[in-house]
């Protein structure tokens, strides 16, 4: 068998080794490929034509390819945000900006460590373009959301054989610690809804204090989702129809079935986050007498206005039928707050209140973390349970109790 590695003599005189490798066939059209390899000596020609051939004959050589960053991304991201919600789709494709910006015509197999850390520097100096002063730099948590998108991507080009490892993981994600949620307690919580009472919107703010998403409030229908079951009816004792002394407990229910969230300035329908979020939620006195009261107030209404007034089906709707913006709601949420008098806290932080409150009140977690429609306890726990230094005292009185 001839020698595989040739001599040949450029027109200057210098001498050089070349070989050529076939490489296998191209995924694209199925045809043979070749590569030639060129060096200064025979040694060094020998020491790649066999590293070559191996990685050739183990299946991991990796063919050149001139496919950028901003190409593969692009296919990456249709499998990776199939099936997804589409805020959950949006995230995935906000987090790449940056790189697209950076490193998006650059191919993907010239992409070295020094590349990304360049556009780590960038994020966090400059690379704010929403979200508030275009120019400035970015936080440590989108800069890590960024890293693990982009680490994740270039996992998957590593598993296909596109480059030879994953240089994403070599850059050090900035150190980020989130805030902690704040919360109300029991007694900010009676004074937000005390003056709740006075707004038309009474029923919605009492269902965000029970613990409900934002698009799920809002995405509740009267006739789909609200069930006021005998509480409708005539009851035996007074024979009257919604009688909130003869209520019992758990008579109305609301069904969690969808949510209207706000994605990219556009208010979409979307299902629930996961078959968990799918819940039928039993009311309480309150809260069944309050939509109640929406219900009886929106026919006022929509006499008053007359044919204008729109017929959405949805609970939480303005005086003339439309339903209430998500921008809104969380808005006037906070100027409902100061009104109240109680301190800020921004409107999913009702939800950690609500849940915590429960918690500390004795119900059990599998309870809590089902009412929130979670997937698992431990997430609700270390997510949304959170005590607050005045329930220290507690402890301190119940180990007062044990050791007398």
């Amino acid at each position: 068998m001839s020698d595989p590695i040739k001599k040949i003599t450029l027109k200057d005189g210098t001498v050089r080794y070349r070989f050529v490798v076939d490489i296998g066939r191209d995924p694209a059209t199925g045809k043979r490929q070749q590569k030639t390899f060129t060096f200064d000596t025979k040694r060094e020609a020998r020491a790649e034509y066999d590293k070559t051939r191996h990685k050739v004959n183990e299946g991991t050589y990796i063919r050149p390819s001139n496919t950028t960053v901003g190409e593969y991304l692009d296919g990456w991201l249709e499998g990776a945000t199939r099936n997804l919600r589409a805020s959950s789709n949006r995230s995935y494709r906000d987090a790449l900006r940056p790189v697209r910006e950076q490193l998006g015509a650059t191919p993907i197999q010239r992409v070295t460590k020094a590349d990304i850390e360049r556009m780590v520097t960038w994020m966090e100096t400059a690379g704010r373009r929403r979200g508030g002063k275009p120019g400035t730099g970015l936080g440590p948590r989108s800069v890590r959301l960024t890293l693990g998108r982009l680490t994740a991507a270039f996992e998957m080009a590593t598993l296909e054989g596109l480059v030879a490892r994953n240089v994403a993981k070599l850059v050090k994600p900035p150190k980020y610690k989130p805030a902690k949620p704040d919360t109300w307690s029991k007694n900010e919580v009676r004074l937000f809804i005390l003056k709740a009472k006075e707004d038309r919107l009474h029923a919605a703010w009492r269902l965000t204090l029970y613990g409900l998403r934002r698009g799920e409030v809002l995405g509740l229908r009267w006739d789909e989702d609200v069930d006021f079951g005998e509480f409708a009816k005539a009851c035996e004792r007074h024979e009257l129809k919604w009688c909130v002394d003869c209520y019992a407990e758990g008579t109305a229910t609301v069904q969690v079935q969808q949510a209207r969230v706000l994605v990219e300035g556009k208010v979409l329908i979307v299902p629930p986050k996961s078959e968990n979020g799918f819940r039928k939620l039993p009311l309480d006195v309150a809260a069944a007498s309050a939509l109640h009261t929406l219900k009886v107030k929106q026919a006022e209404e929509k006499l008053a206005v007359g044919e204008g007034y729109r017929q959405s089906g949805y609970v939480a709707v303005d005086e003339a039928g439309e339903p209430v913006h998500p921008e809104w709601y969380s808005d006037e949420f906070g100027r409902l707050s100061k009104r109240a008098g109680v301190k800020r806290i921004v409107l999913h932080e009702g939800r950690h209140t609500a849940l915590s409150l429960m918690e500390k009140a004795g119900v059990p977690i599998s309870i809590v973390s089902k009412w929130a429609g979670h997937y698992d306890t431990a997430f609700t726990y270390s997510t949304y349970v959170h005590a607050s230094d005045e329930d220290l005292q507690s402890g301190t009185e119940t180990l007062g109790k044990l050791y007398g």
